[in-house]
């Protein structure tokens, strides 16, 4: 995914499973997201993180249903 400024990381990790649950909570709230993986698979156990990154206009309410989800 190119850089563009209405995407913003919302959050960041380097569990996979726990990103991938935070992108479903946001598709259940009509919140487009996308995971970027930055792990290095050449590796026997994965290296790195993976970040979750919402348009700009869904930050504030994408950052509220993580921390729900979190806690």
């Amino acid at each position: 995914m190119e850089k563009d400024e209405n995407w913003v990381v919302v959050y960041s990790s380097d569990q996979q499973h726990i990103a991938d649950m935070a992108k479903q909570v946001l598709e259940d709230n009509n919140i487009t997201s996308v995971i970027i993986d930055k792990q290095d698979s050449t590796f026997v156990h994965p290296h790195g993180y993976v970040e979750l990154l919402v348009q700009k206009h869904n930050e504030e309410k994408a950052l509220s249903l993580i921390k729900e989800l979190l806690s």
